[in-house]
C-alpha cells in the first residue's frame, strides 16, 4: 500500500461527509434540536480535519500516476497532466472553504458550551460555508473522476485549458511561494508564532488536567482555547503554503506522514476538551477524572510529537 491507496480510500469522505453534515444541520434547524445541531458541527469539524490528509495524499497519487515525475508530463498516455493539475486546484479551493466551515463549526461548539446555545451568526456562517464547500467538493470530485474515467470526461477539456494558458490554482500558489523569497520566510515566522500559541495553550490545559495549577477551574481555561485553535489555524495555513510549493519534498517523507497522523489525533483531543462534560466539571481545587487525565497526557505527547517531526523533516526524512 502507498499514499495513492490512501487517497483512494479517503477521497469520498469529504463529499459524502458534507452531505451527512448538511442533512443533520438542516434537521437540527427544522426541529430546533440542539443535539442535531451539535452533531452536525462535530461532523463538519471531523471532515475538516480529514480533508487535510485527503488533499495531501492526492499529490502523492499524482507522483504515482506520473511515474515519480511530479514536475514533468505523465508517461501514461491515457492520463492528462493538465487535468490532474486542474483537479489539484479545484481541491485546494474546496479545502480552503472546508477549513473555514470547520473553523466556524468549532467556534459554534465552543460558544455553545459557554452560553448554553448556538449563536445565530455562527450557525448562519456554517450554513453558508457548508453549502459552498459541498459545491466545490463535488466539482473537485467530478474532475478527479475524469482523470481515470474517460467515459465521463468532456472532450478536450483539459487540453483546451492548457492551450489557453490557464494556470491551475495549486500551481499558481506554489509558484508564487517559491518565486517570492519573502513569502517563505514570512510563513516560517508565522508558523513559529502559531506553534507557540498552540503549545502554550495546550500545555496550560494539559498540565491543569494532570494536577498542576489546581487553583484554576477548567471553566477559566476554556476561555483560552480559541487562542490555541488560532495557533493551529496559523500553522495549518502556513504549512499548506509550504506543502503546495514543494509537495514532492513531503509526500515521500515518512516523518511528515507521521506528523500528519499525530496532528489528526491531536485534533480529536481538542474536540474532547471543547464539547465533553468531564473536563468542564473540573472546578478549582478538583482533581480531573481519569479520562480527562489520559486525554491531557496523550495531547501533551502528541503536540510534542508534531513539533519533533516537523523539526526533524530535514534530518530523519531527508527533505530539503
Amino acid at each position: 500500500m502507498n499514499l495513492a491507496h490512501i487517497h483512494l480510500l479517503l477521497n469520498h469522505f469529504p463529499t459524502v461527509g458534507m452531505i451527512i453534515g448538511i442533512g443533520l444541520f438542516l434537521l437540527g434547524l427544522a426541529g430546533k434540536s440542539e443535539d442535531l445541531k451539535r452533531a452536525s458541527l462535530v461532523v463538519f469539524l471531523g471532515i475538516a480535519l480529514l480533508a487535510l490528509p485527503t488533499y495531501m495524499s492526492g499529490n502523492a497519487a499524482q507522483e504515482v500516476i506520473c511515474k515519480g515525475q511530479p514536475k514533468a508530463p505523465c508517461t501514461d498516455p491515457g492520463v492528462s497532466k493538465a487535468l490532474i493539475e486542474k483537479h489539484e486546484g479545484a481541491a485546494l479551493l474546496a479545502l480552503v472553504f472546508m477549513e473555514l466551515t470547520g473553523a466556524f463549526a468549532w467556534l459554534g461548539l465552543w460558544k455553545s458550551r459557554r452560553a448554553g446555545r448556538f449563536p445565530s451568526a455562527v450557525l448562519a456562517a456554517v450554513g453558508l460555508f457548508s453549502v459552498a464547500t459541498f459545491g466545490l467538493m463535488s466539482q473537485a470530485a467530478n474532475i478527479g473522476g475524469e482523470i481515470r474515467h474517460p467515459e465521463i470526461r468532456e472532450a478536450l477539456k483539459a487540453e483546451a485549458a492548457q492551450i489557453e494558458g490557464q494556470v491551475p490554482l495549486g500551481r499558481a500558489v506554489g509558484t508564487f511561494v517559491i518565486a517570492k523569497t519573502w513569502v517563505w520566510a514570512t510563513c516560517e515566522t508565522l508558523h513559529f508564532v502559531g506553534l507557540c500559541l498552540l503549545f502554550g495553550i495546550a500545555s496550560f490545559v494539559d498540565l491543569r488536567m494532570l494536577g498542576l495549577m489546581k487553583g484554576i477551574s477548567f471553566h477559566a481555561l476554556h476561555r483560552m482555547l480559541p487562542w490555541g485553535v488560532l495557533g493551529f489555524g496559523i500553522n495549518m495555513i502556513t504549512g499548506m503554503f509550504f506543502f503546495v510549493a514543494a509537495y514532492d519534498q513531503y509526500t515521500t517523507n515518512t516523518v511528515f506522514q507521521w506528523k500528519l497522523v499525530l496532528m489528526m489525533l491531536a485534533g480529536l483531543n481538542v474536540l474532547y476538551f471543547t464539547i465533553f462534560d468531564e473536563p468542564w466539571e473540573v472546578e478549582a481545587g478538583d482533581n480531573a477524572p481519569p479520562m480527562a487525565k489520559f486525554v491531557a497526557a496523550s495531547a501533551f505527547v502528541l503536540v510534542i510529537g508534531v513539533i519533533f517531526c516537523g523539526r526533524m523533516l530535514p534530518f530523519l526524512g531527508k527533505a530539503f
